[in-house]
């Protein structure tokens, strides 16, 4: 049996801890970032319908992100707790279902890419070539999706017992792989056959494997505190539904991201079609503001879970509190640039006068959110590590979907456009409140009670 003392998240000072975990996922999700507006800068060049036909497969490729990411929460959310709680036979039976899940999850989207590719694609397209283009794009990734399944829960397995270089080294290995070859296929180099759309969707493919392969190797090689279990593998209930409890609840709440975008989209395109372009700009530079606080997200839920499930609530606590701190300097310096350099920002996208007219006003609106968002991102984190996914859930839709739509349509017809930027730090700030009460809930009934054993100074 592993011994706890030997294990850095229940020994090493919390500030040390936090951002030696956290650091390598802020800058791999700052690279994914980079990538997504890399890949599509080099899409764009061959059309707006080629454009379009990657547009149109994005809903696909989102779904598939948060089955892939929201399974890998669970998992890591699972391997933590039973590492914490020195039921190391328990966490290594979770990493071997992180695989068995990855390749479930891959049959479905195989599936539908090749039976539902033509019935989606053709819902939409308004011409031969994007619907070509859309449906050889659709089955690209759809098919090829086996390697970005599987090289999230090698990602996420890593990830929760506090190994955070592997997986950057992983996803940066993919993320460079893909923006290297993407012109390469894309426009036929090197005597590679020009092949459009559909050689970004094999770029994007072979990146993925590339990430997988790097994870894998550093999985099965090197020393891991859990190890996986392929030969007799059985899938066992109770595991499963550890990890869908909650991870469930994360796949839903990325899942709804794309329900509220077309919802205010509806709502935008009744202004201009500038308000719609706006407010995908705001979305392409938040995430630079945004993902950093992802990454810390990622260090912090593994801390959170290892020490509940080792009923040390000092470390739990100290690890939280300098989580909520942190995101709320980055999301600060964010909020800061947001309100100050709004033209600069639209600038890096070309605007028409209009754009600039709507964007300026709805970057600093929309920007007003960072605060409270910063916040509700860290309590949400602790609803997962403690196994109240659905708390996470409820949070999320209250955010995304529940109150942002609703509210978007009131303000719509009482102000008009300016007034509808408000509908997201308004939904963010009431979110919040529920947010807080129910840590608050927690904190009284789970968090308090426990046995802390460990006596130690705040580092």
């Amino acid at each position: 049996m592993q011994n706890m003392n030997q294990n850095k998240m229940a020994v090493m000072p919390i500030p040390k801890l936090l951002f030696s975990m956290s650091l390598p996922a802020m800058f791999s999700m700052l690279i994914m970032a980079m990538y997504n507006i890399i890949d599509s800068m080099f899409v764009s060049r061959l059309g707006e319908d080629a454009l379009t036909a990657v547009t149109l497969v994005f809903p696909i490729q989102m779904l598939l992100v948060a089955v892939s990411v929201g399974t890998g929460v669970g998992l890591s959310s699972l391997i933590s707790r039973r590492l914490g709680q020195q039921r190391q036979k328990e966490a290594d039976s979770a990493a071997s279902h992180g695989i068995f899940l990855a390749f479930c999850s891959w049959l479905v989207f195989a599936l539908f890419g090749l039976l539902g590719s033509k019935p989606f694609i053709g819902a939409f397209a308004t011409s031969d070539y994007l619907f070509e283009a859309g449906v050889q794009y659709c089955m690209i990734i759809t098919i090829g999706s086996l390697f970005s399944l599987i090289q999230v829960s090698a990602e996420k397995t890593m990830q929760s017992t506090g190994n955070m270089i592997y997986p950057m080294i992983g996803n940066i290995t993919g993320c460079v792989t893909n923006i290297i070859l993407d012109p390469i296929m894309i426009f036929g180099m090197f005597g590679c056959p020009a092949l459009g759309v559909s050689g970004a969707a094999l770029a994007t493919v072979i990146g993925q494997f590339f990430g997988m392969a790097v994870n894998l190797f550093f999985l099965f090689t090197k020393k891991q505190q859990v190890h996986i279990h392929l030969k007799g593998f059985r899938p066992n209930m109770d595991s499963i539904k550890n990890i869908y409890s909650v991870g469930f609840p994360s796949i839903v709440m990325q899942a709804i991201g794309s329900v509220m975008n077309l919802g205010m989209n509806a709502i935008l395109i009744g202004f201009s079609g500038a308000a719609v372009a706006v407010f995908g700009i705001y979305f392409k530079l938040q995430s630079f503001i945004f993902m950093p606080v992802f990454g810390l997200n990622q260090g912090l839920m593994p801390i959170l879970g290892f020490n509940f499930g080792a009923r040390n609530r000092h470390r739990m606590m100290h690890a939280l509190k300098l989580g909520i701190i942190s995101a709320a300097i980055i999301m600060g310096v964010g909020l800061v640039i947001f309100q100050t350099m709004p033209l600069t920002l639209l600038s890096i996208f070309d605007p028409s006068e209009e754009m600039i007219t709507v964007g300026v006003k709805a970057l600093r609106t929309i920007s007003l959110c960072f605060l409270p968002a910063a916040i509700g991102i860290m309590t949400g984190t602790l609803f997962q590590a403690t196994n109240h996914g659905f708390l996470s859930l409820l949070v999320s839709l209250l955010r995304q979907l529940i109150l942002i739509l609703p509210l978007a349509v009131i303000l719509s017809r009482i102000g008009g456009l300016n007034l509808v930027w408000y509908s997201l730090p308004l939904a963010e700030g009431f979110a919040l409140i529920t947010s807080l009460f129910m840590t608050k809930w927690i904190y009284t009934h789970q968090i308090k009670p426990l046995d802390d054993e460990i006596k130690e100074p705040i580092l």
